[in-house]
């Protein structure tokens, strides 16, 4: 069974940080490009981040571009959204996604397995 786990969300400060972590575990995902999404309450969910399959091609919604880094670690079937200087605007539910080709993506039809989420919460 293919399952996408994040982990890593919290309670936080403005301008503070957190790592979040997404382990795949059913197939490997190291020839797929992945991604990070996140769903505020009342608002549909948005693209935030995404890496290809080597990691060396990211692209960042502009609203995070500069704060945010993703990252993957092949090994480990994991990616990585390392999160500074968060605001109150950056509270949601993040997903992780793991696209169908290898090439990084902001669409999300082009995913085809999601995580549960985790919640970020950025306190004022």
């Amino acid at each position: 069974q293919v399952q996408l786990v994040e982990s890593g969300g919290g309670l936080v400060q403005a301008g503070g940080s957190l790592r979040l972590s997404c382990a795949a575990s059913g197939r490997t995902f190291r020839w797929n490009a992945m991604g990070w999404w996140r769903q505020a309450p009342g608002k549909e969910r948005e693209f935030v981040a995404t890496i290809n399959w080597s990691g060396g091609s990211t692209h960042y919604d502009d609203s995070v571009k500069g704060r945010f880094t993703i990252s993957r670690d092949n090994a480990k079937n994991t990616v990585y959204l390392q999160m500074n200087s968060l605001k109150p605007e950056d509270t949601a539910v993040y997903y992780c996604g793991a696209a169908r080709g290898t090439l990084g993506t902001a669409l999300s039809t082009s995913y085809d397995y999601w995580g549960q989420g985790t919640q970020v919460t950025v306190s004022s």
